[in-house]
């Protein structure tokens, strides 16, 4: 099996080398350094399977690091930050992070949520069609890529996860903590919000067109589900 490639980006030095270690004890290929200039560099000039972020950079901030990769990749990327309230959380989701990780942390908890986001990222634990089409929507499962309208639809790796979970089973009502075991790998207590900042993400994308249908509905007190349009006669 290919050595997964971790880009850890921390400018406290201890927490660095410390990760560092963990992540490399299960085999990981990692690559760290200590500010945003420097991670933007290290990105651009290799391929990682996912990204280790901490927010307060210098240089450049983690912020404008995460918006930056988003631009260009799906990587899954995990932040880190000291920075525990719940807006700030939630913001650092809406900027395209796939998980977020408050310090004081375990490291063999982060090592956890890499290998839940690898995994996810690279397999999937039920059979797949190649396509799922509904109206104008259409999700070529096999490679990777959503268009609406014959337009391609650029989503974060959690967010394709999201959408293809639903629209397998149309009409059926998922949990919340349900798509967070199935979105995000594992099931952690005070995640529902993340699926609701990244079922918000989704449908911002999938309606820019006000023209366009909605596909993501809310059941208040459950969840969500994925209805197909309704085509008109």
């Amino acid at each position: 099996m290919e050595t997964r490639r971790i880009l850890l980006v921390e400018d406290e030095s201890q927490t660095r080398s410390v990760v560092e270690a963990y992540l490399e004890r299960e085999g990981y290929w990692v690559s760290s350094v200590g500010d945003g200039r420097a991670a933007l560099e290290a990105f651009g000039a290799h391929r990682f399977d996912a990204v280790i972020l901490d927010l307060n950079l210098p240089m450049v901030s983690g912020e404008d690091v995460c918006r930056r990769i988003r631009d260009v990749s799906d990587v899954p990327i995990i932040m880190l930050t000291a920075k525990g309230a719940e807006e700030e959380r939630i913001a650092g989701l809406d900027l395209g992070a796939d998980d977020y990780l408050v310090k004081p942390f375990s490291p063999r908890e982060l090592v956890a949520r890499v290998r839940a986001l690898l995994r996810r990222a690279h397999t999937g634990s039920e059979p797949q069609r190649a396509r799922l089409e509904y109206g104008p929507l259409e999700i070529d499962v096999a490679g990777h890529k959503v268009f609406l309208r014959d337009r391609e639809i650029d989503l974060t790796a959690s967010e394709y996860r999201l959408l293809t979970t639903l629209s397998r089973y149309p009409g059926r009502v998922y949990s919340r903590m349900e798509l967070v075991e199935k979105v995000l790998g594992y099931d952690f207590e005070g995640y529902e919000r993340a699926i609701d900042s990244h079922v918000k993400n989704l449908r911002a994308k999938l309606g820019d067109d006000p023209r366009e249908p909605s596909f993501i509905h809310t059941v208040f007190g459950v969840g969500y589900r994925f209805e197909p349009p309704v085509e008109s006669s």
